[in-house]
């Protein structure tokens, strides 16, 4: 089960993993991984998971050299998942860099961006994966994203671009957040007026720089609001639970708790401790089918 990890080159490692975007970043991630990992009993699990993770990716690069495909690996999608689309000199890249850290090309030449970008943000202890989609007027342009993320995010600084840019996703069903992007070039009177346009039209929405950050904590909070994941934490008997959360679906239960940690976990369990939101009184003991809560702590006790 997710164990408190303390050691900073795992925890780099395990970012690296999330935004590598070739078979062969995400083998030199995981090897460092499984290099930086607990050697205690309780990391047992993941270390089995680690070198299983391991020798399949090392299986695929050496399939996709055989057959000439190439190891790009696309964007496999995460748990919570956020997808910034605009037109270009929008803002994209620059923003993405804000909120995740990650390292990209930034030009004012149009269409600096050919594929994907994947970047991971933190927020409340929560790895939120972002990707920013090439420009929406651009050949690169990933029509197929918009359909599977959670959430899109719609960078614009002009209002016109709103309905533009929603007519290139079309079957689109994921949340939307409309980012008006550089009002550090506006003034308070147009700033008030841009505010209230968007209000009229009950839009869902936040008003930023990415030269100034005004707006960019607002943003960070509207995005981690638009998911409707639970987060569970887990413990082992007679320790802290751990320090970052596990992310399910609504509706999620025990048995779905353990199989996320393990596949096949469910089968040996002997007791489940519970802690939280779903629970009457604190430990209490409860079965495979029991509904978990935002906010759950679970403790197993496996054979």
């Amino acid at each position: 089960m997710p164990i408190n990890i303390n050691d900073q080159d795992y925890v780099k490692a395990e970012k690296d993993y999330y935004e590598a975007t070739t078979l062969e970043e995400k083998l030199q991630a995981t090897r460092k991984m499984i290099s930086h990992a607990p050697g205690h009993k309780g990391a047992e699990n993941l270390r089995q998971q680690l070198t299983t993770r391991r020798k399949k990716l090392e299986s695929q690069i050496v399939k996709a050299k055989k057959t000439g495909k190439g190891t790009f690996t696309g964007v496999k999608k995460e748990d919570m998942q956020g997808l910034l689309v605009g037109n270009t000199n929008s803002g994209k890249s620059s923003l993405l860099q804000l909120l995740t850290n990650a390292k990209l090309k930034i030009s004012e030449n149009k269409f600096t961006t050919t594929k994907p970008m994947v970047g991971i943000m933190e927020y409340l202890s929560v790895p939120i994966q972002l990707v920013e989609n090439p420009s929406i007027d651009s050949e690169n342009f990933d029509k197929g994203l918009p359909n599977t993320t959670d959430t899109i995010l719609i960078l614009i600084t002009k209002l016109e671009e709103i309905e533009e840019i929603k007519k290139q996703i079309p079957k689109s069903k994921a949340k939307q957040i409309i980012i008006f992007n550089k009002i550090d070039e506006l003034s308070t009177a147009e700033k008030r007026k841009l505010k209230a346009t968007l209000q009229s039209k009950k839009y869902n929405f936040v008003l930023i720089s990415t030269v100034t950050l005004e707006g960019i904590e607002k943003l960070k909070k509207k995005i981690f609001e638009s998911f409707d994941n639970l987060r569970i934490y887990t413990k082992e008997p007679g320790k802290p639970k751990s320090k970052k959360p596990m992310i399910l679906k609504p509706n999620s239960n025990i048995k779905d708790v353990a199989e996320k940690i393990l596949k096949g976990l469910s089968r040996r369990i002997k007791k489940t401790k519970i802690w939280g939101p779903s629970s009457k009184f604190s430990g209490q003991i409860v079965g495979l089918n029991h509904k978990v809560k935002d906010l759950d702590t679970v403790e197993f006790t496996t054979n």
